[in-house]
């Protein structure tokens, strides 16, 4: 599974990204007990149709960071129900009953984070950064374990950077050499995410050719990503839909 990675990596961009639907975009690269990124905030800018090729994979055992663990039934949900996520590594894990029954009864693993650093792990990841300090958490069950110093007068926790074997990434508009734009808060933690893997896919809704993206309104440049899947109407749901009576 190495070779694999490391044999998707390398090809960069003159290997043709695209590929025709998410099953085999991840074909290859997925494996029992590995750890993976995937980015979104609650719904918003999930990459759907790669979770639920995840799902149908059947690979076990894997950590999973991410903000959160989706809901009941839909995105990250769908692996807490068949029990594929061993180990969660989120910030936010609420909207979801089976995640914390599997918590509470000792079943799925969480490591904990507040959101902020959530965020800087995995940048510091996808920067080669290995560890850096924060203020946030000190002297909380967040620092417990961990080491502290104190710079100005003020008490630091050191935080260790995030990497992951595959990064799972939803954005709005890819070129067939990986380059994304993202559409507005559905970038969240996408681009962190695909910067944090070794090898990352992409679930975008369209995919135009080479050179039709103005290079200013690149969020995420193609070195970063190596697979692309096209899921042009995606579903989107709303955690919490409400409405005037």
């Amino acid at each position: 599974m190495a070779e694999a990675i490391a044999a998707t990596r390398s090809a960069g961009a003159a290997k043709n990204k695209v590929f025709p639907n998410a099953d085999e975009a991840l074909r290859g690269l997925v494996a029992d007990g590995q750890t993976l990124a995937v980015g979104g905030f609650g719904l918003c800018g999930i990459p759907e149709a790669l979770i639920a090729a995840l799902r149908d994979s059947g690979v076990k055992g894997l950590t999973a960071i991410s903000n959160n663990a989706g809901v009941d039934g839909f995105g990250l949900g769908l692996l807490l129900e068949t029990r594929q996520i061993r180990k969660m590594i989120s910030s936010y894990v609420g909207e979801n009953k089976e995640f914390e029954r599997q918590f509470l009864s000792g079943e799925l693993e969480l490591e904990f984070n507040p959101q902020g650093t959530l965020a800087e792990r995995l940048r510091a990841g996808g920067a080669g950064i290995p560890a850096f300090y924060t203020r946030t958490g000190y002297g909380t069950v967040v620092a417990d374990g961990k080491e502290t110093r104190e710079f100005d007068g003020h008490h630091y926790v050191m935080e260790t950077a995030l990497k992951a074997d595959v990064s799972l990434v939803k954005a709005w508009k890819a070129d067939k050499a990986g380059n994304l734009v993202f559409r507005k808060t559905a970038r969240n933690f996408n681009p962190a995410c695909a910067m944090a893997g070794k090898v990352c896919v992409a679930e975008v809704e369209e995919i135009v050719e080479i050179g039709a993206i103005d290079p200013d309104h690149v969020h995420l440049p193609g070195i970063y990503v190596d697979r692309i899947v096209l899921n042009a109407a995606p579903e989107k749901r709303i955690e919490q839909r409400t409405v005037r009576a």
